[in-house]
């Protein structure tokens, strides 16, 4: 079972140790400038696999991504004060940072303020850095596990997430909801509830593709249905690829027909910020390193997705 972002965020605070309508949030012209960027989940999974730990260096780990020719990073917070230790460290490797990952517990009612203000915490320290998007994840009941939100849970969660989206608008920062497979069992009912219930003013979403393609039994018409039910609300777009099933060392042709799905978002007239985040997982591949694997991942976004970069 991979591991889920939000179990490794858990071990980030290694990071004290270093130095229907289209949300009109984030104009068409501002995504457009940003260039393709990477998580930093990408690089863990990576370095995790070559007995390596990405937050114990940041410094050298930073150098890393820069030399893979990537320009723009997504890190994840837990709190404000690994905003700040990072700051200075992005500055050094002149990278950019257009979106941030950060945690959120919105289901429960006596948790929900708590995680909101941390949110808000959170999107005030990255003004330096000009973060215009901030992507989170809602926590399921237990991570691994099998238990599902209640109806009254789900609700709960909406009206958090809307919240939290309503007060970051008003910092001039987009929330963009982001699922893995979880959300979408039962009927995928926590998925499209999230996205029904809530104001697309508020609460936008970042389209992790290969998440969805997996939460639904590995379907590629999963995919594009859900591209055409929610496609005007994307702001931000998560990729990864597999082959059989099992996610490749870099991206390139499999599972996913990204060539198409680049096209159907050009006719949307939709163009999210791209994030590359090709994660690898136990049966993956072992050819190459991180800097290599990374290298070849940005090339083909590249060009792919070039229609929609400029």
């Amino acid at each position: 079972m991979p591991t889920h972002r939000r179990q490794f965020l858990s071990t980030v605070t290694g990071l004290t140790g270093a130095a229907l309508l289209a949300p009109q949030l984030l104009q068409a012209e501002e995504v457009k400038a940003s260039p393709i960027a990477c998580n930093q989940y990408t690089w863990f999974t990576f370095y995790s696999r070559e007995g390596r730990n990405w937050t114990a260096d940041l410094d050298a780990s930073l150098a890393e991504f820069k030399k893979s020719g990537l320009t723009a990073y997504e890190p994840s917070f837990n709190n404000a004060d690994e905003v700040k230790k990072l700051i200075p460290l992005v500055k050094k490797h002149s990278l950019t940072v257009p979106s941030a990952y950060v945690n959120s517990v919105l289901h429960k009612a006596d948790e929900a303020q708590n995680s909101i203000d941390s949110v808000l915490a959170i999107a005030e320290a990255t003004k330096p850095l000009g973060t215009r998007i901030l992507v989170t994840n809602p926590s399921p009941i237990s991570w691994g596990g099998t238990e599902n939100k209640n109806d009254q849970e789900l609700a709960e969660q909406a009206k958090n997430l809307d919240k939290l989206g309503a007060e970051l608008r008003k910092r001039g920062v987009t929330l963009s909801y982001h699922t893995h497979d979880v959300e979408l069992r039962a009927g995928a009912r926590e998925f499209h509830h999230m996205l029904l219930a809530t104001d697309p003013r508020n609460v936008t979403f970042c389209f992790d593709v290969h998440w969805v393609y997996r939460g639904s039994g590995n379907s590629q018409i999963a995919v594009f249905d859900v591209l055409k039910l929610y496609g005007k609300r994307i702001t931000e777009l998560h990729v990864r690829q597999s082959v059989g099933g099992v996610w490749s060392e870099a991206m390139g042709e499999g599972d996913i027909d990204y060539r198409r799905l680049a096209q159907e978002l050009k006719v949307l007239g939709i163009r999210p910020h791209i994030v590359l985040e090709q994660c690898i997982e136990k049966p993956s591949p072992h050819t190459m390193q991180a800097v290599e694997a990374h290298q070849r991942s940005l090339a083909y976004a590249r060009d792919v997705f070039s229609k929609l970069l400029g």
